[in-house]
Protein backbone atom coordinates (compact mmCIF):
# COMPACT_ATOMS: atom_id res chain seq x y z
CA UNK A 1 0.00 0.00 0.00
CA UNK A 2 2.42 2.31 -0.22
CA UNK A 3 1.88 5.20 -2.46
CA UNK A 4 5.29 6.25 -3.91
CA UNK A 5 4.70 6.89 -7.74
CA UNK A 6 7.73 5.03 -8.30
CA UNK A 7 7.91 1.16 -8.22
CA UNK A 8 9.11 -1.33 -5.58
CA UNK A 9 11.86 -2.35 -7.52
CA UNK A 10 13.66 1.03 -7.13
CA UNK A 11 17.05 0.64 -4.75
CA UNK A 12 17.66 2.53 -0.97
CA UNK A 13 21.38 2.82 -2.05
CA UNK A 14 22.92 3.96 -5.55
CA UNK A 15 21.84 1.10 -7.62
CA UNK A 16 24.16 -1.43 -8.32
CA UNK A 17 23.82 -2.28 -12.12
CA UNK A 18 22.15 -5.49 -13.55
CA UNK A 19 24.73 -7.48 -15.46
CA UNK A 20 23.36 -10.81 -15.73
CA UNK A 21 20.17 -9.07 -17.53
CA UNK A 22 22.48 -7.04 -19.62
CA UNK A 23 24.39 -10.21 -21.04
CA UNK A 24 20.61 -11.86 -21.98
CA UNK A 25 20.30 -8.73 -24.41
CA UNK A 26 23.11 -9.82 -25.87
CA UNK A 27 23.97 -7.18 -29.02
CA UNK A 28 20.36 -5.97 -29.57
CA UNK A 29 19.58 -2.37 -28.58
CA UNK A 30 17.40 -1.66 -25.87
CA UNK A 31 14.51 -0.25 -27.90
CA UNK A 32 15.05 -3.94 -30.33
CA UNK A 33 14.72 -5.62 -26.63
CA UNK A 34 11.96 -3.89 -25.79
CA UNK A 35 10.19 -4.90 -28.36
CA UNK A 36 10.84 -8.58 -27.53
CA UNK A 37 9.68 -8.53 -24.93
CA UNK A 38 6.48 -6.78 -25.43
CA UNK A 39 6.16 -9.87 -28.17
CA UNK A 40 6.79 -12.18 -25.29
CA UNK A 41 4.01 -10.72 -23.43
CA UNK A 42 1.57 -10.79 -26.29
CA UNK A 43 2.57 -14.80 -26.52
CA UNK A 44 1.28 -15.12 -23.02
CA UNK A 45 -2.41 -12.68 -23.11
CA UNK A 46 -0.20 -10.00 -20.77
CA UNK A 47 0.16 -6.11 -21.22
CA UNK A 48 3.60 -4.49 -20.43
CA UNK A 49 4.17 -1.07 -21.41
CA UNK A 50 8.06 -2.37 -22.03
CA UNK A 51 10.21 0.48 -23.77
CA UNK A 52 14.20 1.67 -23.93
CA UNK A 53 13.89 3.64 -20.71
CA UNK A 54 12.32 0.71 -18.85
CA UNK A 55 15.26 -1.42 -19.73
CA UNK A 56 17.79 0.66 -19.03
CA UNK A 57 16.30 1.67 -15.91
CA UNK A 58 16.74 -2.78 -15.49
CA UNK A 59 20.20 -2.91 -16.37
CA UNK A 60 21.13 0.29 -14.38
CA UNK A 61 19.91 -1.44 -10.96
CA UNK A 62 17.54 0.93 -10.43
CA UNK A 63 14.13 -1.67 -10.93
CA UNK A 64 15.73 -4.97 -8.14
CA UNK A 65 12.28 -6.65 -8.63
CA UNK A 66 9.95 -6.41 -11.47
CA UNK A 67 6.03 -5.96 -10.94
CA UNK A 68 4.35 -9.36 -11.53
CA UNK A 69 3.19 -8.87 -15.76
CA UNK A 70 7.21 -8.36 -16.43
CA UNK A 71 7.74 -11.57 -13.94
CA UNK A 72 5.77 -13.82 -16.09
CA UNK A 73 7.11 -12.11 -19.22
CA UNK A 74 10.72 -12.66 -18.32
CA UNK A 75 10.40 -15.90 -17.09
CA UNK A 76 8.49 -17.14 -20.57
CA UNK A 77 11.20 -15.20 -22.53
CA UNK A 78 13.85 -17.43 -20.14
CA UNK A 79 12.46 -20.35 -19.33
CA UNK A 80 14.17 -22.48 -16.84
CA UNK A 81 15.69 -19.30 -15.53
CA UNK A 82 14.51 -17.64 -12.09
CA UNK A 83 14.38 -14.08 -11.23
CA UNK A 84 17.87 -14.18 -9.23
CA UNK A 85 19.38 -16.04 -12.13
CA UNK A 86 18.16 -12.83 -13.84
CA UNK A 87 20.17 -10.63 -11.66
CA UNK A 88 16.54 -9.48 -9.67
CA UNK A 89 16.35 -9.32 -5.96
CA UNK A 90 13.99 -11.94 -4.31
CA UNK A 91 10.35 -10.23 -4.03
CA UNK A 92 9.95 -10.35 -0.59
CA UNK A 93 12.62 -8.18 0.06
CA UNK A 94 11.10 -5.11 -2.17
CA UNK A 95 7.78 -5.71 -0.95
CA UNK A 96 6.35 -2.60 0.14
CA UNK A 97 6.94 0.82 -0.06
CA UNK A 98 10.09 1.53 -1.71
CA UNK A 99 12.89 2.53 0.40
CA UNK A 100 14.00 6.18 -1.04
CA UNK A 101 17.89 6.99 -2.05
CA UNK A 102 20.31 7.64 0.96
CA UNK A 103 20.57 10.73 2.82
CA UNK A 104 23.03 12.91 1.23
CA UNK A 105 24.58 15.76 4.41
CA UNK A 106 22.47 18.33 3.97
CA UNK A 107 23.60 21.39 2.73
CA UNK A 108 25.18 23.87 6.04
CA UNK A 109 22.40 26.55 5.79
CA UNK A 110 19.84 23.84 5.86
CA UNK A 111 17.57 24.81 9.03
CA UNK A 112 16.48 21.81 11.61
CA UNK A 113 13.09 20.50 10.59
CA UNK A 114 11.30 19.63 13.20
CA UNK A 115 7.86 17.16 12.82
CA UNK A 116 4.92 18.85 15.03
CA UNK A 117 3.10 16.17 17.94
CA UNK A 118 0.30 14.04 16.52
CA UNK A 119 -2.90 13.88 18.39
CA UNK A 120 -3.70 10.73 16.43
CA UNK A 121 -5.63 8.08 18.56
CA UNK A 122 -3.35 4.76 17.50
CA UNK A 123 -5.84 2.55 18.50
CA UNK A 124 -8.56 3.92 16.91
CA UNK A 125 -2.28 -4.35 -3.57
CA UNK A 126 -1.26 -6.51 -9.82
CA UNK A 127 -1.91 -10.53 -10.51
CA UNK A 128 0.53 -10.85 -13.13
CA UNK A 129 2.58 -14.29 -13.02
CA UNK A 130 3.73 -16.69 -10.24
CA UNK A 131 5.26 -15.70 -6.57
CA UNK A 132 8.41 -16.82 -5.83
CA UNK A 133 9.02 -16.07 -2.47
CA UNK A 134 12.08 -16.67 -0.06
CA UNK A 135 11.70 -19.80 0.87
CA UNK A 136 13.05 -19.99 4.15
CA UNK A 137 11.39 -17.32 5.29
CA UNK A 138 8.19 -18.85 4.25
CA UNK A 139 9.17 -21.99 5.60
CA UNK A 140 9.07 -20.05 8.90
CA UNK A 141 5.97 -18.36 8.93
CA UNK A 142 4.10 -21.18 7.59
CA UNK A 143 5.33 -23.21 10.45
CA UNK A 144 4.64 -19.81 12.81
CA UNK A 145 0.83 -19.95 11.73
CA UNK A 146 0.11 -23.83 11.43
CA UNK A 147 1.08 -23.92 15.19
CA UNK A 148 -0.25 -20.57 16.39
CA UNK A 149 -2.05 -18.48 14.52
CA UNK A 150 -1.54 -15.03 12.51
CA UNK A 151 -0.40 -13.31 15.64
CA UNK A 152 2.52 -15.80 16.20
CA UNK A 153 3.40 -15.15 12.69
CA UNK A 154 3.36 -11.58 13.10
CA UNK A 155 5.59 -11.87 16.44
CA UNK A 156 7.87 -13.97 14.08
CA UNK A 157 8.07 -11.32 11.23
CA UNK A 158 7.75 -8.03 12.55
CA UNK A 159 9.97 -8.64 15.55
CA UNK A 160 13.49 -8.85 14.09
CA UNK A 161 12.47 -6.79 11.17
CA UNK A 162 9.97 -4.04 12.19
CA UNK A 163 9.56 -1.21 14.06
CA UNK A 164 10.00 -2.01 18.31
CA UNK A 165 9.08 0.75 20.29
CA UNK A 166 11.74 1.76 22.69
CA UNK A 167 11.06 2.61 26.56
CA UNK A 168 10.89 6.46 25.48
CA UNK A 169 8.07 5.75 23.04
CA UNK A 170 6.53 3.43 25.24
CA UNK A 171 6.54 6.46 27.60
CA UNK A 172 4.74 8.56 25.36
CA UNK A 173 8.15 11.01 25.15
CA UNK A 174 10.05 11.87 22.11
CA UNK A 175 12.08 9.20 21.31
CA UNK A 176 16.01 10.13 20.35
CA UNK A 177 16.05 12.26 17.00
CA UNK A 178 15.88 9.39 13.75
CA UNK A 179 17.93 8.67 10.96
CA UNK A 180 18.15 6.70 8.04
CA UNK A 181 18.37 3.80 9.59
CA UNK A 182 14.95 4.49 11.43
CA UNK A 183 13.68 5.11 8.11
CA UNK A 184 14.93 1.94 6.86
CA UNK A 185 13.26 0.26 9.64
CA UNK A 186 9.57 1.95 9.31
CA UNK A 187 9.60 1.32 5.48
CA UNK A 188 10.48 -2.64 6.28
CA UNK A 189 7.76 -2.48 9.24
CA UNK A 190 5.83 -1.74 6.46
CA UNK A 191 6.78 -4.25 4.05
CA UNK A 192 6.24 -6.98 6.25
CA UNK A 193 2.36 -5.98 7.01
CA UNK A 194 1.56 -6.12 3.68
CA UNK A 195 3.63 -9.98 2.98
CA UNK A 196 1.53 -10.98 5.92
CA UNK A 197 -1.75 -10.03 4.95
CA UNK A 198 -1.07 -11.24 1.40
CA UNK A 199 -0.26 -14.17 2.32
CA UNK A 200 -2.87 -15.34 5.38
CA UNK A 201 -5.52 -12.35 6.08
CA UNK A 202 -5.51 -9.69 8.56
CA UNK A 203 -7.03 -11.69 11.46
CA UNK A 204 -4.49 -11.29 14.61
CA UNK A 205 -2.08 -8.85 13.12
CA UNK A 206 -3.85 -5.83 13.54
CA UNK A 207 -2.67 -5.54 17.40
CA UNK A 208 0.63 -6.19 16.43
CA UNK A 209 1.18 -3.38 13.68
CA UNK A 210 -0.14 -1.01 15.93
CA UNK A 211 3.05 -0.94 18.44
CA UNK A 212 4.96 -0.13 14.98
CA UNK A 213 2.90 2.25 13.89
CA UNK A 214 3.06 3.94 18.04
CA UNK A 215 7.01 4.23 16.99
CA UNK A 216 6.67 5.91 13.74
CA UNK A 217 4.82 8.62 15.00
CA UNK A 218 7.23 8.93 17.77
CA UNK A 219 9.98 9.00 15.00
CA UNK A 220 7.97 11.83 13.42
CA UNK A 221 7.74 13.92 16.90
CA UNK A 222 11.41 14.18 17.80
CA UNK A 223 12.25 15.45 14.27
CA UNK A 224 15.25 14.99 12.01
CA UNK A 225 17.79 17.48 10.80
CA UNK A 226 17.64 16.67 7.61
CA UNK A 227 14.98 17.16 5.05
CA UNK A 228 15.05 14.10 3.13
CA UNK A 229 14.91 11.76 6.16
CA UNK A 230 11.91 14.39 7.20
CA UNK A 231 9.83 12.86 3.70
CA UNK A 232 10.97 9.00 4.17
CA UNK A 233 9.69 9.38 7.74
CA UNK A 234 6.51 11.17 6.86
CA UNK A 235 5.92 8.72 4.06
CA UNK A 236 6.40 5.35 5.93
CA UNK A 237 4.74 6.93 8.48
CA UNK A 238 1.50 7.51 6.24
CA UNK A 239 1.97 4.15 4.56
CA UNK A 240 2.37 2.31 7.75
CA UNK A 241 -0.66 3.93 9.24
CA UNK A 242 -3.17 2.64 5.92
CA UNK A 243 -1.66 -0.46 6.39
CA UNK A 244 -2.72 -0.76 10.00
CA UNK A 245 -5.88 0.95 9.22
CA UNK A 246 -6.32 -1.62 6.51
CA UNK A 247 -5.78 -4.59 8.96
CA UNK A 248 -8.43 -3.08 11.41
CA UNK A 249 -10.60 -2.71 7.92
CA UNK A 250 -10.83 -6.25 7.07
CA UNK A 251 -11.44 -7.55 10.79
CA UNK A 252 -14.09 -5.52 10.46
CA UNK A 253 -12.84 -2.69 13.22
CA UNK A 254 -14.55 0.15 11.00
CA UNK A 255 -14.15 3.06 13.61
CA UNK A 256 -10.45 1.84 13.97
CA UNK A 257 -9.67 1.88 9.87
CA UNK A 258 -11.88 5.10 10.01
CA UNK A 259 -9.20 6.87 12.55
CA UNK A 260 -5.71 4.80 10.56
CA UNK A 261 -7.06 6.58 7.18
CA UNK A 262 -7.60 9.79 8.55
CA UNK A 263 -4.49 10.40 10.36
CA UNK A 264 -2.58 8.95 6.90
CA UNK A 265 -4.58 11.76 5.36
CA UNK A 266 -3.64 14.67 7.54
CA UNK A 267 0.43 13.24 7.20
CA UNK A 268 0.04 13.34 3.79
CA UNK A 269 -1.59 16.72 3.65
CA UNK A 270 1.25 18.22 5.99
CA UNK A 271 4.00 16.17 4.15
CA UNK A 272 2.57 17.44 0.42
CA UNK A 273 2.85 14.06 -0.79
CA UNK A 274 -0.20 14.28 -3.49
CA UNK A 275 0.56 9.93 -3.62
CA UNK A 276 0.21 9.23 -0.41
CA UNK A 277 -3.26 11.40 -0.41
CA UNK A 278 -4.68 9.60 -3.13
CA UNK A 279 -3.74 6.26 -1.42
CA UNK A 280 -5.48 7.56 1.56
CA UNK A 281 -8.58 8.31 -0.15
CA UNK A 282 -8.89 5.70 -1.79
CA UNK A 283 -9.06 3.30 1.20
CA UNK A 284 -11.33 5.81 3.25
CA UNK A 285 -13.68 5.07 -0.46
CA UNK A 286 -13.37 1.15 0.01
CA UNK A 287 -14.55 1.52 3.98
CA UNK A 288 -16.90 3.98 3.49
CA UNK A 289 -18.71 2.05 1.07
CA UNK A 290 -18.35 -1.30 2.90
CA UNK A 291 -19.75 0.77 6.19
CA UNK A 292 -22.63 1.87 4.07
CA UNK A 293 -22.07 5.28 3.55
CA UNK A 294 -22.03 5.21 -0.01
CA UNK A 295 -22.34 9.16 -0.59
CA UNK A 296 -18.62 9.50 1.06
CA UNK A 297 -17.48 6.28 -0.92
CA UNK A 298 -17.80 8.70 -3.99
CA UNK A 299 -16.84 12.27 -2.69
CA UNK A 300 -13.62 10.09 -1.65
CA UNK A 301 -12.71 8.35 -4.23
CA UNK A 302 -13.34 11.95 -6.96
CA UNK A 303 -10.89 13.74 -4.33
CA UNK A 304 -8.55 10.79 -4.92
CA UNK A 305 -9.02 11.02 -8.30
CA UNK A 306 -7.73 14.73 -8.35
CA UNK A 307 -5.01 13.91 -6.28
CA UNK A 308 -3.57 10.84 -8.43
CA UNK A 309 -3.98 13.12 -11.86
CA UNK A 310 -0.51 14.23 -11.94
CA UNK A 311 1.11 11.15 -10.77
CA UNK A 312 1.17 9.08 -14.16
CA UNK A 313 -0.73 6.03 -12.81
CA UNK A 314 -3.43 4.61 -14.71
CA UNK A 315 -3.89 1.62 -12.57
CA UNK A 316 -4.48 3.98 -9.57
CA UNK A 317 -6.59 6.04 -11.78
CA UNK A 318 -8.57 2.72 -12.26
CA UNK A 319 -8.52 1.56 -9.25
CA UNK A 320 -10.31 5.14 -7.97
CA UNK A 321 -12.88 4.81 -10.49
CA UNK A 322 -13.88 1.17 -9.51
CA UNK A 323 -13.97 2.54 -6.04
CA UNK A 324 -16.44 5.48 -7.25
CA UNK A 325 -18.53 2.49 -9.00
CA UNK A 326 -19.33 1.11 -5.48
CA UNK A 327 -20.19 4.14 -4.23
CA UNK A 328 -22.51 4.39 -7.19
CA UNK A 329 -23.80 1.01 -6.97
CA UNK A 330 -24.74 1.65 -3.38
CA UNK A 331 -26.38 4.97 -3.90
CA UNK A 332 -28.38 2.42 -6.58
CA UNK A 333 -27.35 4.67 -9.69
CA UNK A 334 -27.09 2.03 -12.42
CA UNK A 335 -26.25 4.66 -14.64
CA UNK A 336 -23.46 6.36 -13.42
CA UNK A 337 -21.72 2.69 -11.72
CA UNK A 338 -21.41 1.84 -15.40
CA UNK A 339 -19.99 4.72 -16.66
CA UNK A 340 -17.54 4.86 -13.47
CA UNK A 341 -16.77 0.74 -14.37
CA UNK A 342 -16.06 1.04 -17.81
CA UNK A 343 -13.76 3.92 -17.36
CA UNK A 344 -12.10 1.86 -14.69
CA UNK A 345 -11.56 -0.85 -17.86
CA UNK A 346 -10.22 1.55 -20.31
CA UNK A 347 -7.50 2.78 -17.96
CA UNK A 348 -7.15 -0.17 -16.90
CA UNK A 349 -6.16 -1.36 -20.06
CA UNK A 350 -3.94 1.01 -21.24
CA UNK A 351 -1.48 -1.47 -18.85
CA UNK A 352 1.38 -1.22 -16.26
CA UNK A 353 3.56 1.91 -15.56
CA UNK A 354 6.60 2.85 -13.70
CA UNK A 355 4.91 5.21 -12.12
CA UNK A 356 2.38 2.51 -10.65
CA UNK A 357 3.06 2.39 -6.80
CA UNK A 358 4.16 -0.45 -5.23
CA UNK A 359 1.22 -1.18 -2.76
CA UNK A 360 -1.33 -1.68 -6.31
CA UNK A 361 0.50 -5.45 -6.45
CA UNK A 362 -2.55 -6.87 -5.90
CA UNK A 363 -4.28 -4.72 -8.19
CA UNK A 364 -4.93 -7.01 -11.70
CA UNK A 365 -7.22 -8.21 -14.04
CA UNK A 366 -8.57 -10.93 -11.26
CA UNK A 367 -9.33 -7.79 -8.48
CA UNK A 368 -11.08 -5.53 -11.56
CA UNK A 369 -13.30 -8.85 -11.64
CA UNK A 370 -14.15 -9.16 -8.37
CA UNK A 371 -14.66 -4.71 -7.65
CA UNK A 372 -17.26 -5.47 -10.84
CA UNK A 373 -18.64 -8.60 -9.16
CA UNK A 374 -19.34 -6.82 -6.22
CA UNK A 375 -20.86 -3.70 -7.80
CA UNK A 376 -23.43 -5.75 -9.68
CA UNK A 377 -23.86 -7.61 -6.55
CA UNK A 378 -25.27 -4.25 -4.64
CA UNK A 379 -27.11 -3.47 -7.67
CA UNK A 380 -29.35 -6.66 -7.12
CA UNK A 381 -28.13 -8.86 -10.47
CA UNK A 382 -26.62 -11.68 -8.55
CA UNK A 383 -25.73 -13.83 -12.19
CA UNK A 384 -23.92 -11.27 -13.63
CA UNK A 385 -21.80 -10.72 -9.98
CA UNK A 386 -21.43 -14.57 -10.02
CA UNK A 387 -19.99 -14.78 -13.42
CA UNK A 388 -17.01 -11.82 -12.56
CA UNK A 389 -17.01 -13.60 -8.71
CA UNK A 390 -16.07 -16.48 -10.65
CA UNK A 391 -13.28 -14.68 -12.91
CA UNK A 392 -11.49 -13.07 -10.61
CA UNK A 393 -11.13 -16.25 -8.42
CA UNK A 394 -9.85 -18.23 -10.90
CA UNK A 395 -7.55 -15.33 -12.32
CA UNK A 396 -5.63 -14.33 -9.12
CA UNK A 397 -1.82 -15.20 -8.28
CA UNK A 398 -1.34 -18.48 -5.69
CA UNK A 399 0.56 -15.51 -3.93
CA UNK A 400 -2.41 -13.70 -2.65
CA UNK A 401 -4.09 -16.20 -1.16
CA UNK A 402 -6.27 -13.99 0.94
CA UNK A 403 -7.94 -12.39 -2.03
CA UNK A 404 -8.33 -16.12 -3.54
CA UNK A 405 -10.64 -17.01 -0.08
CA UNK A 406 -12.55 -13.61 -0.32
CA UNK A 407 -13.29 -14.11 -4.39
CA UNK A 408 -14.37 -17.25 -3.76
CA UNK A 409 -16.53 -16.54 -0.82
CA UNK A 410 -18.25 -13.38 -2.87
CA UNK A 411 -18.93 -16.30 -5.60
CA UNK A 412 -20.79 -18.52 -3.31
CA UNK A 413 -22.97 -15.43 -1.86
CA UNK A 414 -23.75 -14.36 -5.20
CA UNK A 415 -24.93 -18.07 -6.25
CA UNK A 416 -26.91 -18.35 -3.18
CA UNK A 417 -28.42 -14.73 -3.52
CA UNK A 418 -29.15 -16.27 -7.58
CA UNK A 419 -30.86 -18.98 -6.58
CA UNK A 420 -28.05 -21.92 -7.47
CA UNK A 421 -28.13 -23.53 -3.80
CA UNK A 422 -25.60 -26.93 -4.91
CA UNK A 423 -22.98 -24.38 -6.70
CA UNK A 424 -23.35 -22.15 -3.59
CA UNK A 425 -22.46 -24.67 -0.85
CA UNK A 426 -19.63 -26.18 -3.87
CA UNK A 427 -17.95 -22.75 -3.68
CA UNK A 428 -18.36 -22.38 -0.02
CA UNK A 429 -16.64 -26.13 0.52
CA UNK A 430 -13.54 -24.33 -1.79
CA UNK A 431 -13.76 -21.11 0.39
CA UNK A 432 -13.51 -23.39 3.69
CA UNK A 433 -10.86 -25.19 2.50
CA UNK A 434 -8.59 -22.11 1.77
CA UNK A 435 -9.30 -21.07 5.29
CA UNK A 436 -6.86 -23.28 6.64
CA UNK A 437 -4.49 -20.79 5.84
CA UNK A 438 -6.19 -17.60 6.04
CA UNK A 439 -7.97 -15.91 8.62
CA UNK A 440 -10.04 -12.66 7.91
CA UNK A 441 -13.23 -11.98 9.54
CA UNK A 442 -14.94 -10.14 6.70
CA UNK A 443 -14.42 -13.74 5.10
CA UNK A 444 -16.22 -15.44 7.87
CA UNK A 445 -19.11 -13.10 8.33
CA UNK A 446 -19.48 -13.51 4.65
CA UNK A 447 -19.50 -16.95 4.71
CA UNK A 448 -21.94 -17.02 7.59
CA UNK A 449 -24.54 -14.78 5.56
CA UNK A 450 -24.48 -17.18 3.00
CA UNK A 451 -24.88 -19.99 4.98
CA UNK A 452 -28.55 -17.88 6.39
CA UNK A 453 -29.40 -17.49 2.54
CA UNK A 454 -29.25 -21.79 2.10
CA UNK A 455 -30.36 -23.02 5.35
CA UNK A 456 -33.72 -23.08 3.24
CA UNK A 457 -32.15 -25.60 0.59
CA UNK A 458 -30.73 -27.49 3.54
CA UNK A 459 -32.86 -30.47 2.20
CA UNK A 460 -29.88 -31.16 -0.54
CA UNK A 461 -27.15 -32.99 -0.06
CA UNK A 462 -24.89 -30.51 -0.96
CA UNK A 463 -26.14 -27.80 0.74
CA UNK A 464 -26.59 -29.73 3.72
CA UNK A 465 -22.93 -31.05 3.72
CA UNK A 466 -21.38 -27.75 3.24
CA UNK A 467 -23.85 -26.22 6.57
CA UNK A 468 -22.24 -29.02 8.66
CA UNK A 469 -18.47 -28.21 7.86
CA UNK A 470 -19.41 -24.58 8.39
CA UNK A 471 -21.12 -25.34 11.46
CA UNK A 472 -17.75 -26.78 12.42
CA UNK A 473 -15.70 -24.48 12.12
CA UNK A 474 -15.03 -22.00 14.81
CA UNK A 475 -14.46 -18.25 14.32
CA UNK A 476 -11.21 -16.76 14.99
CA UNK A 477 -10.82 -15.18 18.23
CA UNK A 478 -10.97 -11.74 16.99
Amino acid sequence: MASSAVTSSQSPRPPRPNLAFRRLRGQRSPGEFAAAVRRAAREIGERVGCDARYIGRVEAGEIRCPNYAYERVFLHMFPGRTLTDLGFAPRSSVRGRPPRPADEAPPPAEPDISTPTHTASYGTRAYDGPHRPNHEESDVQRRAFMTGGTATVAAVSLGPFGLVPDAAAAAGRPARRAGAAEADLLEEAVRRIRLLDDRHGAEGLHRHAAAPLRTAYALLDAGTARRSTADRLYAGAGELALSVGWLAHDSGRFDDARSHYAEALATARMAGDPALEAHAFCNTSFLARDAGRPREAVRAAQAGRRAARPLGSHRLLSLLALREAGGRAGLGDRTECERALDRAKALFARGPAPADPEWMSFYGEAELESLEARCWSTLGDFSRAARHARRAARLQDPHFARNIVLYTAELADDLARDGRPDEAAAAGHRALDLLDEVRSSRVHTMLSATTGLLLPHRGTAEVAAFLDRHADVARPAR
